[in-house]
């Protein structure tokens, strides 16, 4: 559609007095006119309202949206603000990551990065270049493994001890439900053949000797992250700043953390007070974390006034990932019938948290991928809601709901429940996905469409850093269901593509709606905060392959430019 019939729609015309030239806002009976300090003029923003999709031109004043519509108008009226010209240039909200994982993110610069890695050898290679350069007795801490894609053969710790024998080793699978250790890291943490299995966990064991491959899963990592040393809390606060500043250059001006720790609040706020938190965070705390949860289920939610760090939510696990066969399952594993999955958290435990958290006016957030794990999370929900009856708007959450019993779909929307969801995990696992569930259950598995047919809220996410946090990438998942050299043809149960609308909407309006704020982000209106990106292309108009090479030119939190590729670099 051409500029001058975008500005000619009749919801453009309908939505003059909102479009104009300044809002007016009522406070105690005065009315104030609000001066922009920067106007953005000759662009092509997405609005991401259906009344009013695409205008040309943006006011900012105070961290907020003050008004939109043509260049010309806005050129006239404000001809003494700082002008900032898009060129053509096509602007949206800002990202809201409604999964993520700062910290991990933030490490992973840090740590001995194995994303990518294709085999065990050439993981064993790096961790030989890193023992080089680490003084001996130091730990050597990496992660990014793919223990989905290697849980048919996982390896041994075999090379890993030759190569490091002074050095404990400690590598973290890509999803974080699988570690690969050494037999120093073995010796250190005292696990030996006799070592029992804890619950929710399996120290993987050689079949002839009994002694440990060093492969341990789920709950059973705990029995050697223990003994790893903490990071201070000056390595945190590096560790979070580096994650920002990796989100703004994808565009993601809001994350959901979605486990934050005692230490990472702490890190948060101090960043916070400083002004140092670039972008706006939404905490989820870990809901195992009794003395970081009590003030909050005794006070409620804690608000800042600026909206740049939001506590409301507690996050809780059910059960565990996928790839490791640790997701709960109503049977068992189709490639594995001696398992079906762990369970984390019991019913009845999720059910006395939920109701503790309604009555304080808290979100929960639930990490469910199998369709028992679904099923529990379902039924104490509802048990927990007609507990507490009075609160009509909880959005309780569900994280991932990968695998989902046909008939337990409906349940989501009549519960008013949110789905977060990441349309990256289906496309990383469905080289063998299948093989794990049969070919009934993966008629439930990463079922967005059957999802929205039932009217509830969908929020997508990258769970970064197990998956890539390039949104573009997810939004190609979630409409093709393919890998980006385009396999396999016409998608993967292709039945559950979604539309370029509804993909973008997952990932600002009702990623907004997710955490309550919709009021306040996910659209470029008046009122709005002023968080938007530049794209190096129209994001509405290229084919999806396209997405994959579209990237984010600026980022602008509040009205203040963050990221600038340009300059390669964040500005201060």
């Amino acid at each position: 559609m051409s500029k001058s019939a975008v500005l000619s729609t009749p919801a453009f015309k309908l939505s003059g007095l909102i479009i104009g030239i300044l809002i007016i806002i009522g406070c105690g009976g005065h009315r104030t006119q609000i001066q922009p300090e920067k106007i953005f003029i000759d662009g092509r923003i997405i609005t991401m309202d259906d009344r009013i999709p695409k205008v040309e031109a943006l006011t900012v004043a105070s961290g907020k949206i003050i008004s939109i519509g043509t260049t010309a108008e806005i050129r006239n009226s404000h001809p003494k603000a700082e002008v900032v010209d898009l060129k053509g240039q096509t602007v949206m909200p800002g990202i809201i990551e409604s999964h993520g994982h700062l910290l991990s993110l933030g490490q992973s610069f840090l740590e001995l990065n194995l994303i990518g890695v294709q085999t065990p050898k050439e993981v064993i290679q790096r961790v030989q270049e890193r023992v080089r350069t680490t003084p001996e007795g130091e730990w050597i801490i990496g992660w990014g493994w793919d223990e989905g894609a290697w849980a048919k053969n996982y390896p041994t710790n075999d090379e890993l001890n030759k190569v490091s024998p002074q050095n404990p080793v400690c590598l973290r699978g890509l999803h974080g439900f699988s570690s690969w250790v050494n037999k120093k890291a073995l010796e250190i943490s005292g696990i030996t053949s006799d070592t029992p299995n804890p619950e929710s966990g399996e120290i993987i064991k050689d079949a002839g000797t009994g002694h440990p491959t060093g492969i341990l899963t789920n709950r059973a990592q705990e029995l050697v992250e223990r003994f790893v040393p903490p990071l201070t809390q000056a390595q945190v606060e590096k560790a979070l700043k580096l994650a920002v500043d990796e989100c703004l250059r994808y565009g993601l001006t809001t994350v959901h953390e979605a486990n934050t720790t005692a230490a990472m609040l702490e890190a948060l706020r101090s960043l916070r007070k400083r002004s140092e938190l670039k972008c706006r965070v939404y905490v989820m705390l870990d809901g195992t974390d009794k003395k970081l949860l009590e003030p909050f289920i005794l006070k409620g939610s804690e608000i800042d006034p600026a909206q740049i760090l939001t506590v409301r939510c507690i996050k809780i696990f059910v059960d565990g990932a996928l790839g490791s066969r640790g997701a709960a399952l109503l049977e068992p594993y189709s490639d594995a019938p001696d398992t079906s999955g762990v369970i984390v958290t019991s019913e009845d435990s999720l059910y006395q948290l939920t109701v503790q958290a309604l009555k304080s006016g808290l979100e929960v957030a639930v990490h469910a991928i199998g369709d028992r794990a679904n099923r529990i999370t379902l039924n104490a929900f509802g048990r927990a809601l007609a507990e507490v009856p009075g609160v009509k708007d909880h959005r309780l959450r569900v994280e991932h709901a990968q695998v989902v019993c046909l008939e337990d779909i409906p349940r989501f929307s009549a519960l008013g429940l949110v789905l977060s969801m990441q349309p990256a995990h289906c496309t990383s696992d469905m080289s063998w996905a299948e093989a794990r569930l049969g070919p009934q259950r993966i008629k439930g598995a990463y079922a967005w469409r059957s999802f929205l047919k039932t009217g509830v809220h969908l929020a997508f996410n990258s769970d970064f850093p197990g998956e890539t946090l390039n949104p573009f990438y997810g939004m190609y998942a979630a409409e093709t269901r393919q890998t980006s050299d385009n396999k396999p043809e016409g998608g993967w149960y292709p039945l559950q593509c979604l539309s370029r609308q509804e993909v973008l909407k997952a990932y600002t309006v009702e990623s907004a709606y997710s955490g309550f704020e919709e009021g306040t982000k996910g659209k470029i209106l008046p009122g709005m905060l002023a968080d938007f990106i530049v794209l190096s292309d129209d994001i509405l108009g290229i084919p999806s392959q396209k997405l994959l090479s579209l990237r984010v030119e600026k980022s602008y939190v509040g009205g203040k430019l963050v990221y600038d590729r340009t300059l390669d670099v964040h500005t201060p």
